[in-house]
């Protein structure tokens, strides 16, 4: 009897699930804590189990941020921009795999509209990667002053950013928030959705086979009551962006924020329509980026 069904597949074989982890310093992890929780899709219908993240793997995602953040920063802007255009490549190698992503966690998505939203979050990588040898002219310039001096501000980047991504839709508002961070030269510790998970680390696999160097982009997954204050709190976070936290969290954060003198930045109203054009902008890479001024004597 022949062990193989009509269409050439094994008969009675299991189905390999995919294990979702975190993606910390370049290497995909469990939580030291062992810790796991159910996430589920439309109906409640279980999809997998993702890494309940702990306070300890906060704190690792921002030692590998700071490690790497200085590389990063050093890198040219042409080569971050020639980095954030592979991660686009390698997303649309993958458009199929995304877009069933998104169209598995539900929270009333189409078909349409995930395949639509994994198009506009390739457009988006693309768009800044063209931003990243660019935006320091819009940004910085010649400042007008009296005396035989040149005075010019350049945008410089912040150091390492926590980004607290929204809960729904998936995948668009995280790449909207991830990319103008790091392209930069900052480095990012991301509390992936909560409700969503597992496309921030089908994202993460596409960071690590695009040239973003390890600890540039760290994911964490699990519980945003549980996480946000330890990265909130964490002295070696530079700005936070509590885009993806309820009143109450974003609240609070902002408060531990403050105790280290900590940015905080949120999206706007017009920002928050994810495919609109008001979602990317030149002056959200500001709002990751300190204002540097130098003085210097003009020759005669």
């Amino acid at each position: 009897m022949s062990a193989h069904g009509g269409s050439g597949e094994l008969s009675g074989r299991l189905p390999v699930n995919k294990t979702y982890k975190q993606f910390i310093g370049g290497v995909f992890e469990r939580s030291e804590s062992g810790r796991s929780y159910p996430v589920v899709g439309a109906g409640g219908r279980l999809l997998a189990h993702a890494v309940l993240g702990s306070r300890k793997d906060i704190r690792e995602a921002v030692a590998a941020a700071c490690s790497a953040q200085g590389g990063w920063a050093g890198r040219t802007a042409y080569n971050r921009g020639q980095i954030l255009y592979r991660v686009a490549e390698v997303m649309e190698s993958r458009r199929a795999e995304f877009s069933a992503e998104v169209l598995r966690a539900g929270h009333g998505t189409s078909e349409e509209a995930a395949a639509r939203e994994t198009s506009v979050a390739i457009d988006r990588w693309v768009w800044y990667a063209g931003w990243a040898d660019k935006f320091s002219t819009v940004l910085g310039g010649v400042n007008p002053v009296a005396g035989p001096y040149f005075n010019l501000s350049m945008p410089e980047p912040t150091g390492v950013v926590g980004i607290v991504a929204p809960n729904e839709p998936p995948l668009l508002p995280l790449v909207s928030r991830l990319a103008p961070a790091i392209v930069s030269g900052n480095t990012a510790v991301v509390l992936a959705s909560e409700l969503c998970p597992l496309v921030a680390v089908t994202l993460a696999e596409t960071l690590a086979l695009s040239d973003v160097p390890p600890g540039v982009v760290n994911i964490c997954t699990g519980c945003h009551q549980e996480l946000v204050p330890p990265l909130a709190d964490h002295g070696a976070v530079d700005a936070l962006d509590i885009t993806g936290c309820d009143p109450e969290l974003a609240s609070d954060a902002a408060r531990r924020a403050a105790a280290t003198i900590t940015r905080v930045v949120s999206a706007s109203a017009a920002e928050r329509l994810w495919a609109d054009e008001a979602a990317q902008s030149p002056y959200l890479i500001d709002a990751f980026c300190e204002i540097k001024t130098v003085w210097h004597p003009k020759g005669r």
